[in-house]
């Protein structure tokens, strides 16, 4: 069914309209923008670690601003992961309201930019989540790609 979708998708141009029809069926504009996502990549996989992407950015940079946070994971996935506003905002303001983030505000040109930085505590939650997360990686690697011994 998936593969169905995504052929459809290749050749449908996406008006206005709430719904398509496709084949005599109603498939509608959610239905697309999952498939989507699904064939960009598995972008789920990266909401869990949101987070912890944020963190690090944040540990390797000092501070930063959410759009240039956006941008940075763009360039480092070479495109394979692209944070909206819509995800991104939140998950600085749970990091902030958790006290794991300061907020400066810095006037540039006529624009007040709101830049995000750890906090102490900050900067030893994300030595935990780095750890959690290679933890969790080494554990996915041995349920994909088990190495079987002959003992």
């Amino acid at each position: 069914m998936y593969q169905e979708h995504t052929k459809l998708l290749d050749t449908i141009s996406i008006k206005k309209s709430k719904s398509l029809e496709v084949t005599g069926k109603q498939l509608h504009i959610s239905t697309i923008k999952r498939l989507h996502i699904n064939k960009m990549g598995n972008q789920k996989l990266y909401k869990g670690s949101l987070q912890t992407i944020i963190l690090k950015l944040l540990e390797t940079n000092d501070k930063m601003y959410g759009y240039e946070i956006t941008q940075k994971v763009k360039e480092l996935t070479k495109g394979e992961l692209k944070i909206t506003e819509g995800a991104l905002y939140p998950a600085l303001h749970k990091l902030e309201a958790d006290g794991l983030l300061d907020v400066e505000v810095a006037k540039v040109g006529n624009r007040l930019r709101k830049y995000y930085k750890l906090t102490e505590n900050g900067t030893k939650e994300t030595a935990n989540k780095l750890e959690e997360m290679q933890e969790f990686l080494k554990t996915m690697q041995h349920l994909v790609n088990p190495k079987f011994s002959l003992e």
